[in-house]
């Protein structure tokens, strides 16, 4: 089942053509919230996943002795222990699905809205705490990438391209696998990957997410519309595929057509579900009618009821609430 297309202006558009009015409402409705609702939960849930060998010493009594480094005890006869440092930086990516589906919103609000949104709060929390952030852009078959950085005027760029896709007609069906097969050759060193998508794609993704999700910590974000789950009676009305562009005229007065839709919907959803944990990822559902500020205080308590446990435990955000 594909998305369709509702061809209106959502309220706040011209908000939403503007990074530096944008960054600046999100960081007065958004951000200082947050700053109140998670409290010191940003240290824990934003540290770094590595840690280095820093060096070699001596054993000494107390010392674990997990940390034993057997080769050169028995090179040199004595026992040596390895010393660590942690990576307390988190390099996160933003892989972000900007095809015509994500256009669609049927209230205020488009799923690309909606995308803009979280992804401009989100990153600029991670910044805050001297997090590099780095985007992957897919839609209308194009993938352009914008190296991780940090700062200010890094973010109002990352937000400034997410704004100027132009709102295409139709397209070729997105593809997410080669789009998450790219993404698994750009980031190289294990890092936190949002997939921010409403994975309205050719079938087949789910492989070259899972061997995204080997090397790094993936959260799949999925951007939904209640219209997607079930459509009210407003009689015989037009629907537009947003992949393609193919328009055919429904019947919503039909109560049979309007269950056999929510049937197929709560199908999808369950094989996504599905889907999301055979590929060893975490879920999580923003709605083109949620609060960012409370989706991002639900990923928080996800992170933190997930913390060391990998990935495979598909969640929704609704659930967390």
């Amino acid at each position: 089942m594909t998305s369709a297309q509702i061809p209106s202006e959502p309220v706040g558009a011209p908000l939403l053509r503007d990074p530096v009015a944008l960054l600046r409402r999100l960081e007065w409705t958004v951000v200082r919230r947050l700053d109140g609702l998670l409290q010191g939960d940003y240290r824990t849930l934003f540290r770094g996943f590595g840690i280095d060998l820093a060096d070699l010493r001596e054993y000494q009594f107390g010392d674990d002795v997990r940390r034993i480094d057997w080769n050169a005890t028995a090179r040199l006869q004595t026992p040596y222990v390895r010393e660590f440092t942690e990576d307390r930086e988190v390099t996160a990516w933003f892989l972000l699905d900007l095809s015509p589906s994500v256009d669609f919103g049927s209230g205020a609000r488009t799923k690309r809205a909606v995308s803009i949104e979280f992804t401009g709060a989100l990153a600029r929390v991670l910044m805050r705490h001297g997090n590099r952030v780095g985007a992957l852009f897919c839609g209308e078959d194009v993938e352009e990438v914008l190296p991780a950085r940090a700062g200010r005027r890094h973010l109002l760029q990352l937000l400034g391209r997410m704004m100027a896709r132009p709102q295409a007609m139709q397209s070729a069906p997105t593809d997410l696998g080669r789009f998450a097969a790219r993404a698994a050759a750009l980031v190289r060193r294990r890092s936190l990957v949002f997939v921010v998508s409403d994975f309205v794609s050719t079938p087949g993704w789910e492989p070259a997410l899972a061997r995204l999700a080997l090397r790094n910590e993936v959260i799949a974000v999925r951007l939904v519309d209640p219209l997607e789950r079930s459509l009210p009676d407003l009689g015989l009305v037009p629907m537009r595929d947003a992949e393609t562009g193919e328009t055919v005229f429904v019947d919503t007065h039909d109560r049979a057509f309007r269950r056999r839709f929510e049937a197929l919907a709560a199908e999808r959803e369950a094989a996504l579900v599905s889907a999301f944990a055979a590929a060893g990822v975490d879920a999580l559902e923003l709605d083109t009618t949620d609060d960012v500020a409370d989706a991002i205080v639900r990923f928080a308590a996800l992170r933190r009821r997930f913390a060391g446990r990998g990935g495979g435990a598909a969640q929704s955000m609704r659930g967390l609430t």
